[in-house]
């Protein structure tokens, strides 16, 4: 914090410490990324004192729906920290270079309990190393634990969790929604709206209670102006710090701009048609959300700050920052909770035909059943721009189709510095259009719908969709580690190298309905499009096809034997397959 904010934000963290631990509570206390944390808050990068091991803070993943494999391979690891913990909390590792990209962290306690983190930076090739009279191979930029010092049950680039491949299925309705809808009407007149000279910041005026902000201001057209003979409309133009704007001249829609997550500021140019005499210029600030961490986020703003010109008139550039502007906070459908079941009912909608579509700032309501089953379930929003939706009263969130993924979609490869933009996948397609649908919100009939257009879309194409699983996939080498076959040896049982096992299951209520590919070899591809190698077992899909067809689940030895012989003798191989889930 420091190095942002100087000496007050040292002074702060200091006082955030002695406010915690006054509370008296009797539990260690943790800073997040305060290398100097004052004693005996304990660092999360780095302890204060040595009296304190360094620990690490990350989010839960055991919320929301399962994502596979991260889930399974994040269960994994923490299972093979946990195998380490006798070693691990015993104090600080003892760190050795074993080359130029690679190194041993090695813990140990006084009753002789060891474990030991080998890692590999190199981003571009595997490393073989020497460690305890032994020699292991790692992959490029991954760790390896070794919960007795001797064996590796996990590496962070090998994964043996199963890969699910999810569909958004169209759930049967007697029907679809019927539609009914309202009209917002732009910088309506409201008791609560002021007037002001110049521009004001939204935050400070709206203080967070809506997204939605007006700027409206009048603007006085003389007959004898030239572009009213021309044909030539003047521009405006305005400058805002975001996030987005929607820019309305007596009442029609003018057009729209918006910023990015990069760059929220945003600057609106365009002709514009005004008539002679009085002109009615109303903007729509909108906000999208705030930060609520990193540097100086308290004086992150939004809103219209300007400048706001007019260009093209007889007399040149006219600037309309600073004469008076008329504010108004939210929408009028905020203010009679259109989106609630009271409120809903407060106005005179239209149905039918007369539902328009592609129309902007408008309010749409329909009710519907709850579907049966327990699958989870979305909105498929793709018909529509931008906006937010309610179900019985309770916000889903914003939601914005018509913001397209930019990007670059290639070759995911994990090794590397992560960024946000690494891995990217479907640029060019909305950056999301299914929005959860929490089955505990519903009431078995009569859900209350309600979305808030602002662009304009089609609510005729709103879907009600099922997340299901689609395929499962593994993909894992003849050899890997697990921690279920180093258990299996270190409690003597076992007294033989053991192969590792491939699981494979479906969805709760679905069963393993046919394999799509199945190759023990040298097969090339990822989930969804594996293709054989120049090795391949000719029996690979037979074991599965026995196994594991109208089950829920299977499991199967990633053996030469299982799929009739070893196909390439002296070569490494590996297990891929995908079976379909239905």
């Amino acid at each position: 914090m420091e190095y942002e904010l100087g000496a007050p934000g040292k002074a702060y963290s200091t006082w955030a410490a002695q406010m915690a631990l006054g509370l008296g509570t009797g539990v260690p206390w943790v800073m997040c990324k305060q290398d100097d944390a004052p004693d005996p808050i304990v660092s999360i990068t780095r302890p204060s004192s040595s009296s304190y091991s360094r620990c690490l803070l990350q989010n839960t993943c055991h919320f929301g729906l399962l994502r596979q494999p991260k889930w399974g391979h994040l269960k994994d690891l923490h299972r093979a920290i946990k195998l380490c913990e006798p070693a691990l909390v015993s104090g600080n590792p003892i760190v050795t270079r074993l080359g130029n990209y690679q190194e041993a962290h090695v813990f140990k306690s006084k009753s002789g309990a060891c474990a030991a983190f080998l890692s590999n930076y190199n981003p571009r090739s595997y490393a073989t190393v020497s460690f305890g009279n032994m020699h292991y191979n790692i992959p490029p930029w991954s760790i390896s634990i070794l919960p007795d010092c001797k064996n590796i049950v996990y590496n962070t680039a090998r994964v043996g969790a199963q890969t699910a491949r999810m569909k958004m299925s169209p759930v049967p309705m007697h029907g679809s929604f019927l539609w009914q809808a309202y009209n917002e009407e732009p910088a309506s007149y409201n008791d609560k709206e002021f007037t002001t000279v110049g521009l004001l910041e939204q935050i400070n005026t709206t203080r967070d209670a809506t997204d939605y902000l007006w700027y409206t201001t009048d603007v006085h057209i003389d007959a004898n102006e030239g572009f009213l003979r021309s044909g030539k409309y003047p521009v405006l133009t305005i400058l805002s710090a975001g996030h987005a704007m929607h820019v309305f001249v007596n009442g029609q829609l003018a057009g729209t701009a918006y910023g990015s997550l990069d760059f929220p500021k945003l600057t609106f140019s365009k002709g514009v048609n005004l008539r002679a005499g009085n002109n009615k210029i109303a903007l729509l600030s909108i906000a999208v959300g705030l930060p609520n961490v990193g540097p100086h986020f308290e004086m992150w703003n939004a809103g219209i700050l300007g400048p706001v010109n007019l260009n093209g008139l007889d007399k040149g550039r006219r600037d309309l920052t600073w004469q008076k502007w008329t504010y108004k906070i939210g929408l009028d459908g905020e203010a009679r909770s259109l989106h609630s079941l009271s409120g809903s009912s407060s106005v005179e909608w239209m149905q039918g035909s007369f539902v328009a579509r592609r129309q902007p700032l408008t309010w749409f309501k329909t009710t519907f059943n709850a579907p049966a089953g327990n699958s989870p379930l979305a909105l498929d929003m793709s018909s529509m721009s931008k906006g937010q939706i309610w179900l019985n009263g309770q916000s889903l969130g914003r939601y914005w189709p018509a913001y397209k993924a930019s990007g670059s979609c290639g070759y995911c490869d994990y090794t590397g510095t992560y960024n946000e933009k690494k891995c990217s996948s479907n640029c060019g397609e909305a950056s999301q259009k299914w929005y959860h649908v929490p089955r505990s919100w519903l009431n078995p009939t009569g859900n209350l719908l309600v979305v808030f257009e602002e662009w304009g879309g089609d609510p005729n194409g709103i879907r009600l969709v099922r997340r299901d699983v689609d395929s499962v996939c593994v993909d894992i080498n003849e050899w890997q580690p697990t921690l279920v076959n180093w258990q299996l040896q270190a409690s003597g049982k076992v007294n033989k190298p053991l192969r590792p096992k491939a699981h494979l299951s479906c969805g709760p209520g679905q069963k393993i309905s046919s394999v799509k590919f199945a190759s023990f070899g040298t097969p090339e591809g990822e989930c969804g499009s594996f293709r054989e190698g120049s090795c391949h077992a000719h029996h690979s899909y037979d074991v599965f096809q026995r196994t594991c067809v109208g089950q829920n689940m299977c499991t199967v030895t990633v053996a030469p034997e299982m799929f009739g012989g070893d196909p390439c003798p002296k070569v490494m191989k590996k297990l891929s397959v995908e079976v379909v889930c239905s």
